[in-house]
């Protein structure tokens, strides 16, 4: 670590000792009842982190979708993180970034059936979905980044940490980047190392797990990103492309802005020599002066007809956004990705997630898997025995 970093994080020490009191007293708060935290009859399954910025939430709840979506109807709901709209908002086909936030936006763009809700009161939000039509209501409730929504007590918590920065090794806030002390942890039911190489050794996979130095009753899990196709952001886009497909000689105007954008930089330049990249802060709003600069670095590429990659995330604020020119959209692709899960670890989680989901429905009164459940899937529940 720099020596100037060491120095900032020792200056912002105490107020850093400042934040993690008014954290745990908060937490004493719902610990002891004198704050509520409301439980539901149905499965609440919270995707949260310690950290603040990107730690690979939202592509464990794109998985957890993919798990559950076949099987029974899910509901997504998050905050709506730098949307410019207030309160409850039910996506439909035609939101947009700003009214429902990028990572809703591309939630609903990726499963058009599937319910993605937004509202900063989770609790507000959970009602608001459960007073849908019992033909409509969610029978499952994936709580994005909720982990310090306290209000709400979801049924099952899964923790995603970055394996580049691990929880037990950051500071409080403003020293560091965590929200709460790393001792929280122990909230979780599940925790997912997240980013890790696809290639890691499990000797270093077991030093991780006594570091962390889990409760009996916690599941560790490692995970790593995989990239797929890129897609046009536009419907102008021509077919998906494989990343392997780029040359050494295509010209790519790389476009970021997400909070670690440097593993896709990485896997953009180990394909291409010509790669200029333009890093924006996570979630930023691409503005008049952002499309002079990306016009000006493509003239320089000119003639070659540089490609425009961006992030998916990326990719739902910028199909909504009249600023980009109409001669880019043929030109203009996003990078999807996926979460995998390493060692051979992904049965092993399904099949913590399915059954905890079946076991919840069964056990919960007045509830059964025959009104939760699709017509015919049932037997779904039942092979999983």
């Amino acid at each position: 670590m720099p020596a100037e970093l060491r120095k900032l994080r020792r200056l912002l020490w105490p107020c850093a000792l400042l934040y993690g009191t008014g954290v745990r007293i908060r937490n004493l708060f719902f610990d002891w009842g004198l704050l509520p935290s409301q439980s539901y009859p149905l499965p609440v399954i919270c995707v949260g982190n310690l950290t603040a910025g990107g730690s690979g939430k939202t592509p464990m709840v794109e998985y957890l979708v993919r798990l559950l979506k076949g099987r029974c109807r899910v509901g997504v709901l998050s905050r709506g993180y730098r949307r410019k709209t207030r309160g409850y908002i039910l996506a439909g086909d035609e939101s947009t970034a700003s009214e429902i936030g990028d990572e809703s936006c591309q939630m609903k763009h990726n499963w058009p059936e599937v319910m993605v809700a937004v509202d900063a009161n989770r609790r507000r939000g959970i009602r608001r979905l459960l007073a849908l039509p019992e033909d409509r209501r969610p029978q499952v409730i994936l709580l994005d980044d909720g982990l310090q929504h306290r209000y709400v007590r979801p049924s099952l918590s899964l923790l995603i940490t970055d394996c580049r920065r691990m929880y037990y090794s950051d500071k409080l806030l403003p020293a560091g980047r965590l929200r709460e002390p790393a001792s929280c942890a122990s909230r979780a039911d599940v925790v997912v190392v997240s980013k890790c190489d696809a290639s890691l050794p499990f000797a270093e996979s077991r030093i991780i797990r006594e570091r962390m130095n889990l409760k009996p009753h916690q599941s560790l899990f490692f995970a790593s990103v995989a990239y797929l196709p890129f897609r046009g952001v536009f419907p102008e886009g021509r077919v998906s492309r494989a990343l392997d497909s780029l040359h050494k000689e295509d010209r790519i105007l790389l476009i970021t802005g997400i909070a670690r954008p440097a593993p896709l930089i990485e896997a953009v330049k180990k394909r291409s020599d010509r790669v200029e990249v333009m890093s924006f802060a996570d979630h930023h709003a691409f503005g008049k002066r952002d499309i002079q600069r990306m016009k000006t670095a493509l003239q320089r590429m000119e003639p070659a007809r540089p490609l425009i990659l961006c992030t998916e995330k990326d990719a739902a604020r910028i199909r909504s956004n009249p600023l980009f020119p109409q001669a880019w959209r043929s030109r203009m692709y996003y990078v999807p990705i996926v979460m995998t899960i390493l060692f051979d670890g992904a049965d092993r989680l399904n099949e913590l997630i399915l059954q905890h989901v079946r076991r919840f429905i069964e056990n919960t009164e007045n509830i059964t898997i025959q009104s939760l459940c699709h017509e015919q899937k049932s037997t779904r529940w039942a092979n999983l025995d």
